[in-house]
């Protein structure tokens, strides 16, 4: 495994790490998991004082600890000495100590750490405003770690092999559940949201997957909560002229997530759902055709959320309530760069080896329906490939046709 104080002279090396002197990790307690995601310190260390190591575009990195800890940081940073690394270790006990140590290691320099000025990037904001103040009052100009973060995300290919399984295992599981509700609408059957969800949950932990947590069916009114159930006690049962979303999503252990999201129609959809519909595609496609279009030039999240925004048009963007993707990781919600210029405005680059969904929607709860159409996008080095497959239409569910007739209009075959 490469050491980590190469890999973060290695980020400090890249585009991400051009404004800073060196990356400053911090953390109280737990409050900043990527300090150490980023020192690979084991889960479960026991560490109940803060620290802070520094590490600067050259020369040796400095660890800083309470002298309490002296024993398990000397076991903890033992790996990180490699050919050419040099660590110091400087103990502190008071306050006082710790403000001397900072001023000596840190005034005059750049420093990237975990803090998103104006909190602009949540996920990335994990160093107090105190401690912000102490480390100005040592004389360091602090600037974000963002983008240099996203380097310690990146995928293997053995993580990409894991999610194109998994990507396939739902596209069998989405087609399975909407042929479930497609002939038991046919047969006059009872069909409930909690049938459906217990179709693509068999699948998936058939596969050797896991959800980790339910995933989402929901029927008319109901698809209009983007992040609706179904539940004991709340279980709609399809009735016809009413949509279906069903967002599914699963992984293999310690591999990234793979997550989409499909709909239908019990019925022949009204032209508000029609026009809903062509706007959530358009959406969709405009920030694919944006992103492919600009790759491998620098993007950034906000950028295509804000293309998608455009690209659906003034009559259903008020109903886009969320934004535009997110991150896959090992987490469904990763931390890396989101696409966002509404719940967030995300700087942060998009970055080569990560993956991220596009998926727009929309929620007219007045009108009694909810669409989002999510696929999944690896960055590949040479240029963004879908992971799972595009829906063309919704799936026209309960007439004469077959379930493959219905499946294949859908994909938009034939």
């Amino acid at each position: 495994m490469t050491a980590p104080l190469r890999r973060i002279r290695e980020a400090l090396a890249g585009p991400a790490g051009q404004e800073f002197d060196g990356w400053l990790l911090y953390d109280f307690q737990g409050l900043n998991p990527h300090a150490h995601r980023v020192l690979g310190l084991p889960a479960g260390a026991h560490l109940t004082r803060r620290f802070f190591v520094w590490v600067p575009r050259e020369g040796p990195a400095t660890l800083l600890h309470n002298h309490i800890e002296g024993g398990t940081w000397a076991a903890l940073s033992k790996h990180w000495e490699e050919p050419g690394e040099v660590v110091q270790r400087r103990a502190f006990g008071s306050h006082a100590e710790l403000d001397a140590l900072l001023a000596e290691v840190l005034g005059g320099q750049r420093a990237a750490l975990e803090y998103s000025p104006g909190g602009a990037v949540p996920y990335v904001s994990r160093v107090d405003a105190g401690t912000l103040e102490r480390l100005r009052a040592a004389g360091a100009t602090l600037g974000s770690s963002a983008d240099l973060l996203q380097s310690f995300l990146v995928w293997t290919p053995e993580d990409l092999a894991a999610h194109r399984r998994a990507a396939a295992v739902l596209m069998q599981a989405k087609d399975a559940a909407f042929e479930r509700l497609h002939t038991g609408l046919q047969r006059g059957q009872v069909v409930t949201e909690l049938d459906a969800q217990a179709v693509i949950e068999e699948r998936i932990a058939a596969a050797g997957l896991s959800s980790g947590y339910p995933v989402n069916v929901s029927f008319g009114a109901n698809a209009a909560d983007p992040h609706y159930q179904p539940g004991e006690g709340r279980s709609a049962t399809l009735q016809a002229g009413q949509c279906v979303l069903i967002d599914l999503w699963a992984h293999e252990e310690g591999r990234p997530y793979a997550d989409v999201t499909w709909v239908g129609y019990a019925g022949t959809p009204p032209s508000e759902y029609a026009s809903a519909w062509a706007a959530v595609a358009r959406a969709r496609d405009a920030a694919l055709s944006r992103l492919q279009a600009r790759w491998p030039a620098s993007v950034q999240g906000w950028e295509l959320d804000r293309a998608a925004r455009e690209a659906m048009g003034p009559e259903w963007t008020p109903d886009f309530l969320h934004r535009l993707g997110h991150d896959l990781g090992t987490e469904l919600h990763g931390a890396g760069a989101n696409l966002d210029d509404y719940e967030t405005h995300d700087t942060r680059r998009l970055t080569p080896g990560l993956c991220v969904t596009i998926e727009p929607g929309v929620y007219p709860a007045a009108k009694g329906f909810g669409i989002r159409s999510e696929i999944d996008v690896y960055l590949a080095p040479g240029g963004p490939e879908p992971t799972t497959d595009l829906q063309r239409a919704p799936f026209i569910l309960g007439g004469p046709q077959t379930w493959a007739e219905v499946r294949a209009a859908g994909y938009g075959e034939g």
